[in-house]
């Protein structure tokens, strides 16, 4: 699954509290040397734990490789309610509220089918929870992204991927 040891998850989760975070203030903030966070840091990089820019998490490195995409019918006057409980439960990525079937989509993650199956059961558990219909993804073409909108509204051309997405493709014969 992973080889993290509690000081990497440690750093993770300040770079997600603040990532802008400076190493100075990593290094303080986890009571550890400047020299231990920078190259810890760059390990979680070279090993694509953290993406290029080192601010978002690859969740799949981490082991939590099962997608699930799920679509619940909630009882209106419970909504607030619900959504307040599917914060509660870590698997939870995003919750959004829909048009068309369904009141909330949510997107799941899980480590294997076994801990989806408990992420869900626990949401059918949820006050207000009517029905759930799941989606497995099983592959993503295109991760989440705002470059091309940020690109089109400052009226610039699309940017050539950095060197380090061409030596991943190059690497994965892409």
């Amino acid at each position: 699954m992973n080889n993290l040891d509690p000081t990497d998850l440690k750093i993770l989760l300040e770079l997600l509290r603040d990532p802008r975070i400076q190493i100075g203030e990593l290094s303080d903030a986890l009571g550890i040397a400047r020299n231990t966070a920078q190259s810890r840091l760059r390990r979680l990089l070279r090993s694509g734990v953290l993406n290029d820019g080192g601010r978002e998490v690859d969740l799949e490195k981490l082991g939590y490789d099962v997608v699930g995409f799920v679509t619940l019918e909630v009882t209106h006057r419970e909504l607030d309610g619900v959504v307040g409980a599917l914060r509660l439960i870590p698997q939870i990525l995003e919750v959004h509220e829909i048009s068309g079937r369904g009141d909330l989509l949510c997107r799941v993650v899980a480590t294997d089918t076994h801990s989806l199956q408990s992420a869900l059961r626990a949401i059918l558990k949820v006050k207000g929870v009517i029905r759930s219909e799941t989606v497995l993804a099983l592959h993503t073409h295109l991760a989440y992204r705002s470059a091309p909108l940020i690109e089109r509204l400052a009226g610039t051309p699309s940017a050539p991927p950095s060197r380090q997405r061409t030596r991943q493709a190059a690497s994965h014969g892409d």
